[in-house]
Formats: structure tokens, C-alpha cells, sequence
């Protein structure tokens, strides 16, 4: 399976319960998570994803690092049940 298929299941499953699953591209930022969720409920999640079994490069954790001191948390998902997953944590 594919980054971009797991990309797609995410796109669908947060449309299914009313979100949106913006694409980030922050230029002058490179390593920034793949994914803003904005939820109905006013939650706003940051996802990074990746292929089965990849991890995310030095300078995506790093990215993570200057989020996280922010107090943001950026979920890495890498399978379609990963993302069912955060879907049942987010709902």
C-alpha cells in the first residue's frame, strides 16, 4: 500500500463525519505534517503520513518537535487502520 492510498482513506473518513482534511504546504517550512483536520466540533489535528512501516525523515521530527512545544500534537499515521484508528479517537 501506498502513502497516497492511506492519503486518500484519510480524506474520505474525515468527510464521512463531517470534517475537512486540508492539504498543508507551507512554503519556507519544509516538513510540515501532510494534513490539517478541522472537525465540526471545533477540534483542529495535525496528521503526517506515511507508507507502511516508514517513519518520518529528521527534519519532519523536527517539525514535530517545534509543534509540539507549541502544544500541538502531530499523529503519524501509516495504514488504513491507523487511521480508522484516529478516527474512532477523534469522533
Amino acid at each position: 500500500m501506498r502513502e497516497k492510498d492511506i492519503e486518500s482513506h484519510l480524506r474520505n473518513e474525515i468527510k464521512k463525519i463531517g470534517g475537512k482534511a486540508y492539504k498543508w504546504e507551507s512554503p519556507g517550512n519544509a516538513g510540515v505534517p501532510d494534513r490539517i483536520i478541522f472537525l465540526p466540533n471545533g477540534q483542529v489535528h495535525l496528521v503526517e503520513l506515511k507508507a507502511p512501516g516508514k517513519k518520518p525523515t529528521a527534519l519532519q521530527l523536527a517539525q514535530h518537535r517545534k509543534l509540539a512545544l507549541l502544544g500541538q500534537q502531530v499523529y503519524v499515521l501509516d495504514s488504513k487502520e491507523a487511521v480508522n484508528g484516529f478516527i474512532q479517537d477523534v469522533k
